[in-house]
């Protein structure tokens, strides 16, 4: 025993040689790709790749909603039920797939932000092929999965905070978020060119499912790792096997290389966070509103007609109004969003994070009152599509305002496991949404839509303001 104490057995030793002969090769492949030479301009070179994948994936993420009444109205006609309610409900089959991106999107972390962008935006466009194809609930609802579990990581989001000067930083992902909302404009255009009547919902599909398949193409050929990651990554693959116990125990937690127990451990020593992610959880139970603007309109303006006895049912009134109001309502929907997309990041710069979040809140209510009245008294529809836009365009902002103060609070080697970490606060907001407001609006009826929505947004905004304002410290 005593002869044998100090020596190492010889697998033991192909495996520690092994292990290092993989940490020198990631060297020397992350050190190549931090000696390219950045092109002159490389900023706006890269802002015009990320915002051709935020495009991508704002159409992904809208177009079921932009499409909400004619597919609940096809898709479930053949079950003598057209309830938008229903709808929604078959979305908790996505629920449990999108829990696993708490294990998906820590990886980044490991493996760099390049790789996942490729893989989210080529999952997103596959998705909406499937949907495309979709001539049956069960296929629909496996195309809606598919980008339902690929939306929410936003890597692009991750690309901007590591790429942009802090200063400038809200500036640059408000220009971005704000050229990626005008991109909507390709839903409607696609709803009067290639959809005659409101039974050929699935022609829409096409142009943003092929898209996506192009643009992961372009982004694998044209986009680089981002600088930030590539420090982050070497600066932990040259530590000592000692430097990493010693941080791995720190407050900070400096040595960890992503994954949800490490972003768990860290966000548990940090108020901040945690204090984000419980104005996170409030803020998303209003999340109904974005998921039901477009039916707030359908029937706003069908009821209205039908009231004013231009058509005989209602059935007839949504058809008709599937293919001219709403259509021309959705024109202008990526307007209001875009204007107020790019306003909250030059006043997060300016006043700061806090001020930019209560004006987002503002907006989101007086415009949500605004453009629901304004359907149901069949106001102009350009009118009308501008401030839905608004009012959805200042929930997301005011979402993605937490997001960045969450990115910002987390250290580089930790932000995206610390990102998607958040899915657990999200998670809570949306069991209240579908417990509470789903069911309301199946019981009551569609017409019941604003006042439910409405009912939701007003207190749980209302909390998250006050956490913001009270219990949050700038970035």
């Amino acid at each position: 025993a005593a002869k044998y104490k100090n020596q190492v057995h010889p697998s033991t030793k192909k495996k520690r040689r092994n292990i290092i002969m993989t940490i020198q090769k990631e060297i020397a492949k992350l050190e190549k790709e931090r000696s390219k030479p950045k092109r002159s301009g490389y900023l706006l070179y890269l802002i015009l790749i990320i915002c051709i994948v935020y495009v991508t994936d704002e159409i992904a993420s809208q177009i079921s909603t932009l499409m909400k009444t004619e597919i609940a109205t096809d898709l479930l006609a053949k079950y003598g039920e057209s309830s938008i309610g229903i709808l929604d409900i078959l979305g908790i089959v996505a629920f449990p797939f999108q829990g696993l991106s708490l294990l998906y999107k820590p990886l980044s972390d490991r493996y760099g932000r390049k790789l996942f962008l490729i893989i989210n935006t080529l999952g997103m466009g596959i998705g909406l092929f499937f949907v495309f194809l979709s001539n049956n609930i069960a296929l629909y609802v496996i195309g809606s999965t598919i980008v339902a579990f690929f939306v929410p990581h936003d890597m692009q989001v991750v690309y901007v905070t590591e790429s942009s000067p802090p200063k400038h930083r809200a500036k640059i992902f408000s220009l971005v978020k704000c050229v990626s909302t005008l991109g909507l404009m390709l839903i409607p255009l696609l709803r009067r060119t290639l959809m005659a009547d409101a039974s050929e919902w699935r022609n829409v599909y096409l142009v943003p499912a092929l898209l996506g398949i192009v643009v992961s193409f372009i982004a694998l050929m044209l986009l680089r790792e981002t600088d930030a990651f590539i420090e982050s990554r070497l600066k932990y693959l040259r530590m000592t096997d000692e430097e990493r116990e010693v941080e791995k125990n720190s407050k900070n937690s400096s040595s960890a290389q992503g994954g949800i127990v490490a972003a768990f451990r860290f966000v548990a020593k940090h108020k901040q966070l945690r204090w984000l992610y419980g104005s996170v959880a409030f803020c998303t139970v209003g999340v109904l509103i974005t998921m039901q603007y477009q039916a707030i309109i359908s029937y706003g303006y069908a009821q209205a007609y039908l009231e004013q006895g231009l058509f005989a049912t209602l059935e007839a009134a949504l058809d008709a109004v599937s293919v001219g109001a709403v259509t021309s309502a959705l024109f202008m929907f990526p307007v209001g969003s875009g204007l107020i997309q790019l306003s909250h990041g030059f006043i997060s710069d300016k006043f700061g994070r806090k001020a930019s979040l209560v004006s987002m809140a503002a907006a989101t209510l007086i415009s949500l009152v605004v453009f629901s009245a304004g359907a149901e008294r069949a106001w102009n529809p350009y009118l009308v599509g501008f401030f839905s836009g608004v009012c959805i365009g200042s929930f997301w902002a005011g979402t993605d305002i937490n997001s960045l103060m969450v990115s910002e609070s987390s250290p580089t080697n930790l932000r995206s496991s610390i990102v998607s970490l958040q899915m657990f606060a999200l998670g809570i907001g949306y069991v209240v949404t579908y417990l509470v407001g789903i069911p309301l609006i199946t019981y009551f009826g569609n017409s019941s839509i604003p006042a439910v929505s409405l009912g939701l947004a007003l207190p749980s905004l209302a909390a998250s303001l006050a956490i913001i304002l009270f219990k949050v410290k700038e970035t």
